[in-house]
């Protein structure tokens, strides 16, 4: 397993410069820091991609479609939006040394349309197939995320986020899984994690209200359970989102304070992580 952490557990906003985070990230011990595109241009990722490496880390990346680029839009303009969206999103993972993008890649976040969801799902899959070549030329990997249900009406559970990345037919789409949301979702989590041992290709931690792993009711037996059956040999990544009154923390939900020191947060969880799943 390699261990990395968010960088998004830092940020009062996705615009802000993830450079100031890196040595902290390093000097935690992490193997590697997570980058979300939100915000994201090609000069920044340019630079980026020297300092991550300087400081001995490797990069995964998270992203999100909006409404304006849905690839399981009704619209064929929209769709063509989202997946412009996601090739560049996959040339700038690639731009930043990394090989892993995750999250909400399949639908925008926060849309809910329970009567086309059957449609939605088929057009989700159909519209990341044609990343295939884009994945392959640029060595990465895309992940699909399971969200809970109060951030979309897609694909809360892995076995339905699974679907998806199988109808989409390649080997380079699979699924995030995130201990947050598979709280929430999925009845079985350790049958649930060994379920989608062909699809499993990312994995985030955070305990049940987002905050370090282990610190509240997440069935971490089960977890480990779940990824020692399937197999899994990646990356876990603690996403933990612990800080209110900033407008990322706003996005998230997040209105009150979850721990009180964010590297604190960072430095217990990959104590954590390593005890759990080293």
């Amino acid at each position: 397993m390699r261990f990395g952490v968010h960088a998004g557990l830092w940020m009062a906003r996705w615009t802000d410069e993830v450079a100031p985070i890196l040595r902290t990230v390093a000097d935690l011990g992490y193997d590697g820091v997570e980058v979300s595109l939100l915000g994201m241009t090609d000069e920044r990722a340019a630079a980026l991609r020297g300092l991550i490496a300087d400081h001995g880390l490797a990069v995964t990346c998270t992203d999100g479609l909006s409404r304006a680029a849905d690839i399981t839009s009704a619209d064929p303009e929209v769709r063509a939006a989202g997946i412009a969206h996601l090739r560049w999103a996959i040339r700038t993972v690639a731009a930043l040394g990394g090989q892993v993008l995750s999250g909400v890649v399949h639908t925008p976040w926060g849309l809910f349309d329970p009567a086309r969801k059957a449609e939605r799902a088929a057009l989700s899959a159909e519209m990341l197939a044609t990343l295939e070549p884009d994945l392959a030329a640029h060595g990465v990997t895309l992940g699909i995320e399971a969200l809970n249900r109060f951030e979309t009406d897609l694909a809360n559970t892995a076995a339905e986020a699974c679907a998806i990345a199988r109808a989409a037919g390649s080997k380079r789409i699979g699924v995030l899984l995130d201990t947050f949301h598979m709280n929430i979702e999925d009845r079985d989590i350790a049958g649930a994690i060994a379920g989608a041992a062909d699809c499993l290709v990312h994995v985030h931690v955070s305990d049940n209200d987002r905050g370090v792993p282990g610190a509240g009711h997440v069935p971490w037996g089960a977890v480990r359970e779940g990824l020692a059956k399937s197999g899994y040999d990646g990356w876990i990544v603690a996403e933990m989102f612990v800080t209110a009154g900033t407008p990322a923390a706003a996005d998230l939900n997040i209105w009150r304070p979850i721990e009180t020191d964010a590297t604190d947060a960072a430095r217990r969880a990959l104590a954590f992580m390593r005890g759990q799943f080293g």
